[in-house]
Protein backbone atom coordinates (compact mmCIF):
# COMPACT_ATOMS: atom_id res chain seq x y z
CA UNK A 1 0.00 0.00 0.00
CA UNK A 2 3.01 2.66 1.03
CA UNK A 3 4.50 1.78 -2.75
CA UNK A 4 0.98 2.18 -4.25
CA UNK A 5 0.57 5.26 -2.43
CA UNK A 6 4.15 6.93 -3.74
CA UNK A 7 3.43 6.02 -7.17
CA UNK A 8 -0.10 8.12 -6.67
CA UNK A 9 0.67 11.31 -7.76
CA UNK A 10 2.56 9.97 -11.08
CA UNK A 11 -0.97 8.68 -11.88
CA UNK A 12 -3.13 11.11 -11.36
CA UNK A 13 -0.49 13.44 -13.42
CA UNK A 14 -0.05 11.00 -15.87
CA UNK A 15 -4.03 10.80 -16.70
CA UNK A 16 -4.31 14.86 -16.44
CA UNK A 17 -1.72 14.44 -19.02
CA UNK A 18 -3.11 12.12 -21.50
CA UNK A 19 -6.91 14.16 -20.98
CA UNK A 20 -5.20 16.79 -22.01
CA UNK A 21 -3.37 15.40 -25.19
CA UNK A 22 -6.18 13.93 -26.26
CA UNK A 23 -8.35 16.76 -25.82
CA UNK A 24 -5.53 18.29 -28.20
CA UNK A 25 -2.37 17.96 -28.32
CA UNK A 26 -1.87 21.23 -28.90
CA UNK A 27 -2.26 22.57 -25.50
CA UNK A 28 1.06 23.71 -24.29
CA UNK A 29 0.03 23.26 -20.38
CA UNK A 30 0.04 19.06 -21.74
CA UNK A 31 3.98 19.68 -20.77
CA UNK A 32 3.23 20.68 -17.13
CA UNK A 33 1.15 17.83 -16.49
CA UNK A 34 3.93 15.54 -17.91
CA UNK A 35 6.65 17.24 -16.31
CA UNK A 36 5.58 16.52 -13.14
CA UNK A 37 4.17 13.11 -13.75
CA UNK A 38 8.12 11.99 -14.57
CA UNK A 39 9.11 13.98 -11.55
CA UNK A 40 6.74 12.17 -9.43
CA UNK A 41 7.61 9.24 -10.74
CA UNK A 42 11.12 9.94 -10.02
CA UNK A 43 9.90 9.85 -6.34
CA UNK A 44 8.13 7.30 -6.18
CA UNK A 45 11.23 4.84 -7.85
CA UNK A 46 13.46 6.49 -5.34
CA UNK A 47 10.86 5.40 -2.30
CA UNK A 48 11.56 1.54 -4.20
CA UNK A 49 15.01 2.04 -3.89
CA UNK A 50 15.11 3.18 -0.34
CA UNK A 51 13.62 -0.39 0.42
CA UNK A 52 17.15 -1.71 -0.30
CA UNK A 53 18.99 1.16 0.05
CA UNK A 54 18.51 4.34 1.65
CA UNK A 55 22.28 5.68 0.17
CA UNK A 56 21.25 5.12 -3.11
CA UNK A 57 17.72 6.56 -2.75
CA UNK A 58 19.36 10.10 -1.26
CA UNK A 59 22.07 10.10 -4.21
CA UNK A 60 18.97 9.42 -6.91
CA UNK A 61 17.07 12.76 -5.42
CA UNK A 62 19.78 14.69 -4.56
CA UNK A 63 21.91 13.78 -7.34
CA UNK A 64 20.29 16.46 -9.53
CA UNK A 65 20.45 18.98 -7.13
CA UNK A 66 24.12 18.69 -6.75
CA UNK A 67 25.19 18.33 -10.63
CA UNK A 68 22.81 21.93 -11.03
CA UNK A 69 26.00 24.37 -10.51
CA UNK A 70 28.19 22.07 -12.76
CA UNK A 71 25.75 21.59 -15.27
CA UNK A 72 24.94 24.96 -15.53
CA UNK A 73 28.13 26.18 -16.15
CA UNK A 74 28.66 23.30 -18.98
CA UNK A 75 25.38 25.05 -20.25
CA UNK A 76 26.61 28.90 -20.00
CA UNK A 77 30.16 27.82 -21.80
CA UNK A 78 27.63 25.89 -24.36
CA UNK A 79 25.64 28.91 -25.29
CA UNK A 80 28.79 31.67 -25.35
CA UNK A 81 30.02 29.52 -27.64
CA UNK A 82 26.83 29.15 -29.81
CA UNK A 83 26.30 32.76 -29.55
CA UNK A 84 29.81 33.37 -31.28
CA UNK A 85 28.99 30.77 -33.65
CA UNK A 86 25.84 32.35 -34.20
CA UNK A 87 27.10 36.39 -34.87
CA UNK A 88 29.83 34.65 -36.82
CA UNK A 89 27.45 32.54 -39.57
CA UNK A 90 23.87 34.30 -39.42
CA UNK A 91 25.20 38.75 -38.48
CA UNK A 92 24.55 40.91 -35.54
CA UNK A 93 21.27 41.21 -34.47
CA UNK A 94 18.79 41.08 -31.38
CA UNK A 95 17.88 37.32 -32.37
CA UNK A 96 21.44 36.53 -33.10
CA UNK A 97 22.16 37.98 -29.68
CA UNK A 98 19.80 35.54 -27.39
CA UNK A 99 22.00 32.17 -26.64
CA UNK A 100 25.18 34.40 -25.97
CA UNK A 101 23.29 36.60 -23.78
CA UNK A 102 22.13 33.49 -22.00
CA UNK A 103 24.85 32.13 -21.10
CA UNK A 104 26.42 35.40 -20.13
CA UNK A 105 23.31 35.85 -17.93
CA UNK A 106 24.16 32.78 -16.37
CA UNK A 107 28.03 33.50 -15.12
CA UNK A 108 26.78 36.51 -13.80
CA UNK A 109 23.74 35.28 -11.94
CA UNK A 110 26.04 32.43 -10.48
CA UNK A 111 29.08 34.90 -9.95
CA UNK A 112 26.17 36.96 -7.95
CA UNK A 113 25.08 33.58 -6.22
CA UNK A 114 28.06 33.57 -4.64
CA UNK A 115 29.00 36.42 -3.65
CA UNK A 116 25.86 37.17 -1.90
CA UNK A 117 26.12 33.70 -0.26
CA UNK A 118 29.69 34.57 1.59
CA UNK A 119 29.35 38.31 1.72
CA UNK A 120 25.74 38.51 3.48
CA UNK A 121 25.60 41.80 1.95
CA UNK A 122 21.94 43.20 2.22
CA UNK A 123 21.79 45.09 -1.11
CA UNK A 124 22.93 41.98 -3.25
CA UNK A 125 20.88 39.73 -1.71
CA UNK A 126 17.92 41.67 -2.27
CA UNK A 127 18.56 41.56 -5.90
CA UNK A 128 19.93 37.81 -6.18
CA UNK A 129 17.19 36.18 -3.95
CA UNK A 130 14.16 37.64 -5.74
CA UNK A 131 16.02 36.98 -8.73
CA UNK A 132 16.71 33.68 -8.30
CA UNK A 133 12.80 32.47 -7.78
CA UNK A 134 12.24 34.36 -10.85
CA UNK A 135 14.71 32.10 -12.84
CA UNK A 136 13.80 29.35 -10.77
CA UNK A 137 10.41 29.57 -12.25
CA UNK A 138 11.44 30.83 -15.82
CA UNK A 139 13.62 27.60 -15.88
CA UNK A 140 10.59 25.37 -14.81
CA UNK A 141 8.96 26.23 -17.78
CA UNK A 142 11.59 26.35 -20.32
CA UNK A 143 12.11 22.30 -18.97
CA UNK A 144 8.09 21.84 -19.98
CA UNK A 145 8.41 23.41 -23.32
CA UNK A 146 11.59 21.49 -24.28
CA UNK A 147 9.99 18.35 -22.45
CA UNK A 148 6.78 18.43 -24.45
CA UNK A 149 8.39 19.91 -27.51
CA UNK A 150 10.18 16.94 -28.15
CA UNK A 151 7.15 14.43 -27.37
CA UNK A 152 4.87 17.03 -29.54
CA UNK A 153 7.63 16.48 -32.59
CA UNK A 154 7.93 12.69 -32.15
CA UNK A 155 4.02 12.11 -32.67
CA UNK A 156 2.41 11.13 -36.09
CA UNK A 157 -0.86 12.68 -37.23
CA UNK A 158 -3.36 10.60 -37.97
CA UNK A 159 -6.32 10.04 -40.64
CA UNK A 160 -5.99 11.67 -43.64
CA UNK A 161 -5.06 15.22 -45.03
CA UNK A 162 -5.89 17.29 -47.28
CA UNK A 163 -3.80 20.58 -47.18
CA UNK A 164 -0.11 20.62 -46.65
CA UNK A 165 0.73 24.12 -45.36
CA UNK A 166 4.61 25.17 -45.81
CA UNK A 167 5.50 28.52 -44.03
CA UNK A 168 7.50 30.95 -45.53
CA UNK A 169 10.78 32.73 -43.13
CA UNK A 170 11.71 34.70 -45.50
CA UNK A 171 14.16 35.09 -48.96
CA UNK A 172 17.64 35.94 -49.78
CA UNK A 173 18.96 37.71 -52.29
CA UNK A 174 15.59 38.94 -52.98
CA UNK A 175 14.08 36.01 -54.92
CA UNK A 176 16.17 33.16 -53.80
CA UNK A 177 14.83 30.45 -51.16
CA UNK A 178 17.25 29.95 -48.24
CA UNK A 179 18.71 26.56 -46.74
CA UNK A 180 16.11 26.94 -43.91
CA UNK A 181 13.34 27.45 -46.29
CA UNK A 182 14.39 24.82 -48.31
CA UNK A 183 14.25 22.51 -45.22
CA UNK A 184 10.77 22.87 -44.61
CA UNK A 185 9.38 22.82 -48.44
CA UNK A 186 11.26 19.25 -48.50
CA UNK A 187 9.44 18.46 -45.53
CA UNK A 188 6.64 19.09 -47.00
CA UNK A 189 7.16 17.99 -50.27
CA UNK A 190 8.04 14.05 -48.36
CA UNK A 191 4.37 14.50 -45.83
CA UNK A 192 2.70 15.85 -49.86
CA UNK A 193 4.39 12.40 -51.60
CA UNK A 194 3.44 10.19 -48.57
CA UNK A 195 -0.01 11.08 -48.83
CA UNK A 196 -0.18 10.66 -51.99
CA UNK A 197 1.39 6.82 -51.63
CA UNK A 198 -1.94 6.42 -49.98
CA UNK A 199 -3.58 7.36 -52.82
CA UNK A 200 -5.01 10.08 -51.32
CA UNK A 201 -4.85 13.54 -54.06
CA UNK A 202 -3.81 16.23 -50.84
CA UNK A 203 -2.67 19.78 -51.92
CA UNK A 204 0.60 21.65 -51.29
CA UNK A 205 0.02 25.26 -49.75
CA UNK A 206 2.57 27.53 -49.78
CA UNK A 207 2.19 30.54 -47.87
CA UNK A 208 4.14 33.78 -47.22
CA UNK A 209 3.89 37.24 -48.29
CA UNK A 210 6.61 39.83 -50.20
CA UNK A 211 8.83 41.38 -47.89
CA UNK A 212 10.33 45.02 -48.29
CA UNK A 213 13.63 43.67 -49.59
CA UNK A 214 12.35 40.94 -51.52
CA UNK A 215 11.35 40.96 -55.49
CA UNK A 216 8.47 38.33 -55.37
CA UNK A 217 6.02 36.81 -52.72
CA UNK A 218 7.67 34.56 -50.86
CA UNK A 219 5.12 31.74 -51.53
CA UNK A 220 5.39 32.16 -55.19
CA UNK A 221 9.65 31.80 -54.82
CA UNK A 222 8.60 28.42 -52.48
CA UNK A 223 5.70 27.27 -55.65
CA UNK A 224 8.30 27.64 -58.33
CA UNK A 225 10.75 25.85 -55.93
CA UNK A 226 8.55 23.09 -55.32
CA UNK A 227 7.69 22.88 -59.28
CA UNK A 228 11.00 22.48 -59.68
CA UNK A 229 11.23 19.43 -57.41
CA UNK A 230 8.73 17.44 -59.17
CA UNK A 231 5.33 18.70 -57.68
CA UNK A 232 3.09 19.25 -60.17
CA UNK A 233 1.91 23.04 -60.54
CA UNK A 234 -1.98 21.87 -60.45
CA UNK A 235 -1.17 20.53 -57.08
CA UNK A 236 0.14 23.71 -55.41
CA UNK A 237 -2.18 26.97 -53.73
CA UNK A 238 -0.73 30.02 -52.97
CA UNK A 239 -1.12 32.49 -50.17
CA UNK A 240 0.96 35.33 -50.57
CA UNK A 241 -0.76 38.07 -48.57
CA UNK A 242 0.97 37.23 -45.16
CA UNK A 243 3.78 38.40 -42.88
CA UNK A 244 3.61 36.31 -40.08
CA UNK A 245 2.96 32.99 -38.61
CA UNK A 246 -0.37 34.04 -37.16
CA UNK A 247 -1.49 35.94 -40.55
CA UNK A 248 0.26 32.60 -42.19
CA UNK A 249 -2.49 30.20 -40.69
CA UNK A 250 -4.94 32.69 -40.62
CA UNK A 251 -4.73 33.55 -44.43
CA UNK A 252 -4.11 29.77 -45.25
CA UNK A 253 -7.33 28.81 -42.90
CA UNK A 254 -9.17 30.73 -45.67
CA UNK A 255 -8.43 29.08 -48.68
CA UNK A 256 -8.47 25.75 -47.02
CA UNK A 257 -11.91 26.30 -45.98
CA UNK A 258 -13.16 27.87 -49.49
CA UNK A 259 -11.91 24.37 -51.04
CA UNK A 260 -13.41 22.04 -47.95
CA UNK A 261 -15.27 23.14 -45.57
CA UNK A 262 -13.89 20.43 -43.48
CA UNK A 263 -10.54 20.30 -44.56
CA UNK A 264 -7.39 18.58 -41.83
CA UNK A 265 -4.05 20.18 -42.31
CA UNK A 266 -0.39 19.22 -41.86
CA UNK A 267 1.30 22.93 -41.16
CA UNK A 268 5.32 22.40 -41.76
CA UNK A 269 7.49 24.35 -40.23
CA UNK A 270 10.99 24.20 -38.82
CA UNK A 271 11.71 22.06 -35.82
CA UNK A 272 12.57 24.67 -33.09
CA UNK A 273 9.32 26.45 -34.46
CA UNK A 274 6.66 23.72 -34.23
CA UNK A 275 5.45 24.21 -30.44
CA UNK A 276 4.46 27.93 -30.86
CA UNK A 277 2.86 27.21 -34.82
CA UNK A 278 0.58 24.86 -32.77
CA UNK A 279 -0.53 27.19 -30.41
CA UNK A 280 -1.19 29.50 -33.07
CA UNK A 281 -2.85 27.29 -34.87
CA UNK A 282 -4.83 26.99 -32.62
CA UNK A 283 -5.69 30.10 -31.19
CA UNK A 284 -6.15 30.39 -34.88
CA UNK A 285 -9.22 27.70 -34.69
CA UNK A 286 -7.21 25.98 -37.66
CA UNK A 287 -8.09 21.91 -38.12
CA UNK A 288 -3.96 21.04 -38.50
CA UNK A 289 -1.45 19.68 -36.55
CA UNK A 290 2.32 20.79 -37.03
CA UNK A 291 5.75 18.68 -37.90
CA UNK A 292 9.12 20.36 -38.18
CA UNK A 293 12.32 20.07 -40.56
CA UNK A 294 15.54 20.32 -39.67
CA UNK A 295 17.33 23.07 -38.43
CA UNK A 296 21.14 23.75 -38.83
CA UNK A 297 22.66 22.62 -35.10
CA UNK A 298 24.29 25.93 -34.36
CA UNK A 299 20.80 27.63 -35.15
CA UNK A 300 18.53 25.62 -32.89
CA UNK A 301 19.55 27.56 -29.23
CA UNK A 302 19.01 31.04 -30.17
CA UNK A 303 15.92 29.79 -32.25
CA UNK A 304 14.53 27.75 -29.57
CA UNK A 305 15.24 30.25 -26.71
CA UNK A 306 13.77 33.37 -28.62
CA UNK A 307 10.32 30.84 -29.50
CA UNK A 308 10.16 30.50 -25.48
CA UNK A 309 10.30 33.87 -25.40
CA UNK A 310 7.84 34.59 -27.19
CA UNK A 311 5.18 31.27 -25.60
CA UNK A 312 6.43 33.02 -22.63
CA UNK A 313 4.57 36.51 -23.23
CA UNK A 314 1.93 35.11 -25.41
CA UNK A 315 0.51 33.94 -21.29
CA UNK A 316 2.14 36.83 -20.21
CA UNK A 317 -0.67 38.22 -17.36
CA UNK A 318 -0.44 34.76 -15.90
CA UNK A 319 3.41 34.72 -16.09
CA UNK A 320 4.66 38.52 -15.14
CA UNK A 321 1.83 38.26 -12.37
CA UNK A 322 3.57 35.30 -11.25
CA UNK A 323 7.17 36.52 -11.89
CA UNK A 324 6.15 39.87 -9.60
CA UNK A 325 4.56 37.45 -6.82
CA UNK A 326 7.85 35.69 -6.77
CA UNK A 327 9.85 39.30 -6.56
CA UNK A 328 7.89 40.55 -3.30
CA UNK A 329 8.29 37.53 -1.73
CA UNK A 330 12.33 37.16 -2.79
CA UNK A 331 12.51 40.64 -1.32
CA UNK A 332 10.74 39.84 1.92
CA UNK A 333 12.96 37.08 2.35
CA UNK A 334 15.90 38.77 1.78
CA UNK A 335 14.82 41.82 4.55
Amino acid sequence: MVHLILFTPAGVFFLIFACGFAYDRRLIRNGVYLFFALLFLLVGVAGEVMQASALAAAYLLAGPLLLLPPTMLVLAAFLIVNGVTMLRREGRSLANLLSLAAGVGIILFLVLSVLAQNTRWEPLELVVTPVTGVLGYVSFLFVCFLLYSFVYGRIGHRGAVDFVVVLGSGLVGGSRVPPLLASRLERGRAAFDAERAKAREPMLLTSGGQGPDEDLPEARAMADYLIAAGVPADRILIEDQSRTTQENLRFSKTLMQDRKADYRALVVTNNFHVMRAAQIARKEKVRAQVIGSPTARYFWPSATIREFAAVFLSHRVLNLGISAVLIALGVALAL
